[in-house]
């Protein structure tokens, strides 16, 4: 029995130690290049009600990593300001601030760090390229609004891919500075080319911020799948790599406005962009990708009006935001039936057109009556403070494990990439 015994513990001893393969192969491969995507107020609730309007798994869910939390340095609720000051620069802001502290100093961003250290560094958006998630990445402004300041500010900081909305707020002057530095400017999806071989460039797509996904057809905008794809494209080819910031900003846009299909075609497109990040990542194998939200909009939830359900394959049959449907009621109103028919596929009733005819935002009453039929309910039109998932694909994927400050996200990705910060 003895010898037995003896026996099993020279085999123990002798077992080689089984280490998960993801951990060997963090530790073996250096960061190269970060793609931090920022789905721009989602939160757990949206990822629910995608998982249903897909029918499936979408890819971000096998990247679940944590959570984070948003509060900011003045309030328990934060707005896209200081959330995205505080996921660029590592430091909790007052709401309505870009990448400032709460008692005004300038504040470095990961971005203006990334730069620092010899690599190429873009910023990709759905809103206008001035407002508040990619400011806060390559601008200090004491105030959110203030998106005629910080256009040029992009510039100064060298930003080489810049894509999104927001023509208005680089006149002639600024758009003539920016190609003496030698950005190529473009404006719609035909010139948005895969195969472009400028170095620098600079994408205003619309005027103020790029079309919903849902309408976007009815435009000349590209996608923010095709953005991504074209600022990858241009950003690899620095052999010291890249750091690429990539919002899916209309989500949040969709929140404010209770727009449950809004949302959820949003976060396609978002998925969409996400599936092109992991392509490249998977190949390049030197690529972390961080995918988390800055806050969640609108207080959301799956089911409600005291019902134990939820119909979210009703949202499938919407083809227009609310926002698009008003536009083609006539200024009498008097044709919501029809407008509803064409782009939500549902008959309205009397007390319904009435309420869409005397209402003081019909816009607000369309997505109303539609999250109803979808058994989506909301609590606000502004932002909720619940703590957001966190995903991450690639080398150093585990260090964002467990619940975290937002703060925490670009301080780590700094240390995996191995540049100065703070």
């Amino acid at each position: 029995m003895k010898r037995l015994w003896l026996i099993c513990l020279i085999c123990l001893v002798l077992l080689p130690v089984s280490v998960p393969k993801s951990s060997v192969q963090a530790k073996e491969k250096t960061v190269k290049n970060v793609i931090f995507m920022i789905p721009d107020g989602f939160s757990s609730t949206y990822a629910t009600g995608y998982r249903w309007y897909k029918g499936k798994n979408s890819i971000m869910d096998d990247m679940l990593v944590g959570m984070h939390r948003t509060y900011s340095a003045s309030s328990a609720v934060t707005d896209s300001a200081a959330g995205g000051t505080a996921m660029a620069t590592g430091v909790k802001t007052n709401n309505g601030m870009i990448a400032m502290s709460p008692t005004g100093e300038k504040l470095p961003t990961i971005l203006q760090a990334a730069k620092a250290s010899g690599k190429k560094t873009g910023l990709v958006t759905t809103t206008t390229i001035t407002y508040a998630t990619p400011a806060a990445f390559a601008s200090h402004v004491e105030n959110r609004k203030m998106e005629a300041e910080i256009a040029p500010q992009l510039i100064d900081n060298k930003v080489d891919v810049l894509f999104g909305g927001g023509m208005k707020y680089f006149p002639k002057k600024l758009r003539n500075r920016a190609q003496e530095e030698g950005y190529q400017i473009i404006t719609d999806r035909k010139m948005l080319s895969p195969g472009n071989t400028s170095s620098k460039l600079l994408g205003l797509f619309s005027d103020g911020a790029m079309s919903p996904e849902l309408d976007r057809h009815m435009t000349k905008e590209p996608s923010l799948k095709e953005m991504t794809e074209t600022a990858i494209q241009i950003l690899q080819k620095e052999k010291n790599g890249f750091f690429l910031m990539v919002e899916g900003g209309q989500i949040d846009w969709a929140g404010h406005a209770n727009d449950a299909a809004w949302a959820m075609k949003d976060i396609e497109a978002f998925e969409q962009a996400v599936e092109q990040v992991i392509d490249f990542a998977e190949k390049d194998r030197q690529t972390l990708v961080v995918i988390a939200g800055d806050h969640n909009t609108g207080g959301m939830s799956i089911g409600g009006y005291n019902k134990y359900a939820a119909n979210i394959d009703f949202l499938r049959n919407i083809k227009a935001t609310g926002q698009y449907m008003v536009t083609q009621l006539n200024n009498e109103r008097s044709n919501s039936k029809d407008v509803l028919k064409k782009y939500a596929n549902i008959v309205l009733t009397p007390e319904e057109q009435r309420k869409i005819q005397v209402a003081d935002d019909p816009q607000r009453v369309i997505n109303q009556l539609l999250s109803k039929r979808a058994l989506i309910g909301w609590t606000t039109y502004e932002h909720t403070g619940v703590d957001v998932p966190v995903y991450a694909y690639g080398p150093g994927a585990e260090r964002f494990r467990g619940l975290q400050e937002n703060t925490d996200l670009p301080k780590k990705i700094a240390k995996l990439m191995n540049i100065p910060f703070q």
